[in-house]
């Protein structure tokens, strides 16, 4: 099996989580090449069994450059894609300290609704989805965030 795994990330987290998922994957025998969209044009991937998709979150959105990116790839109808975001963690209310809820979360954070929009819009086959929490507007990743990927990186089925 081969995956292509494109990352849109700017200071470097999503980087990190891409070699960790490269470095799962490899340990079940699992070829992944690691891409920066920038080193990549989106009308010309090369071919693989699964393609994976990482944007950092800004402003509750896939960054701009992965959103046009997502919007001009060509692979075909029934494609399987897979999504491990990189987004903001939730922070404590200034006024009363209290954490938001989920549903508080769901009304403003749309990173991996706005990528599945544009793929399954395509007719892209999603199989897996995540996101690793990032503490700070540059990081660093939340504690814990390699067993994040290890967890999603088992939910990738490596047969097809």
């Amino acid at each position: 099996m081969k995956i292509e795994y494109l990352h849109a990330s700017k200071y470097g987290n999503g980087a990190k989580v891409a070699a960790e998922f490269d470095r799962q994957m490899a340990a079940r025998g699992v070829e992944v090449e690691v891409h920066h969209i920038r080193e990549v044009r989106p009308g010309d991937l090369p071919p693989a069994d699964l393609y994976l998709f990482s944007s950092p979150g800004r402003i509750g959105k896939p960054i701009g450059s992965m959103r046009r990116f997502l919007k001009k790839i060509g692979l075909p109808a029934g494609t399987r894609y897979a999504l491990l975001t990189t987004e903001g963690a939730a922070k404590p209310d200034k006024k009363t300290g209290q954490m938001p809820t989920e549903e508080e979360i769901a009304r403003w954070e749309h990173v991996r609704p706005i990528m599945n929009e544009i793929l399954q819009g395509k007719g892209l086959v999603e199989v897996a989805e995540d996101r690793v929490l990032v503490t700070g507007i540059k990081g660093p990743l939340e504690e814990g965030w390699e067993h994040k990927v290890e967890s999603f990186a088992a939910r990738i089925p490596v047969e097809i």
